[in-house]
């Protein structure tokens, strides 16, 4: 038994050295792959789950919606007015500690007016947010479309 109780923290540590061993460009990537595949999988509650409590999202052309719950329902939106394929491209991840900046490319296919599938693409940054878990929520997103996307 008193091994049992040497072995134990030694254990903890190692776990918890591995957990921080873990950089934010890791975490976020991953994180980014659950959201699409959420996403794809016409899940906006899922993706909803990913963001923070307090979490923004500031859509091109659009109002500011606040809350994981907002968000949740704003992507269910989207996927069921026929946004589909999303791909998230990490450029580049700014390791700020608890709070991390990742700038991005997107791509998906949408509807057109004829009902004819159309690609688009656009770029992102995010400010994601590291909770007491350690796994990474989006806190702010903001994207918009490329020109030639328009």
């Amino acid at each position: 038994m008193k091994r049992l109780l040497t072995i134990v923290p030694a254990l903890l540590l190692v776990h918890g050295a591995a957990l921080a061993a873990e950089s934010a460009e890791e975490g976020i990537k991953a994180a980014s792959a659950e959201f699409e595949h959420a996403f794809n999988s016409g899940d906006g509650a899922a993706v909803g789950a990913l963001y923070t409590d307090d979490a923004a999202v500031l859509p091109p052309d659009g109002a500011r919606v606040d809350g994981s719950a907002a968000i949740a329902e704003f992507w269910q939106g989207a996927i069921d007015a026929g946004l589909k394929d999303l791909d998230l491209q990490t450029v580049e991840v700014l390791d700020a500690g608890d709070l991390a900046v990742e700038v991005g490319k997107v791509s998906l296919t949408t509807t057109g007016s004829v009902g004819k599938a159309v690609p688009v693409a656009g770029k992102y940054v995010v400010v994601w947010q590291r909770g007491d878990d350690g796994s990474w929520r989006l806190h702010r997103d903001i994207w918009n479309l490329d020109p030639a996307s328009q």
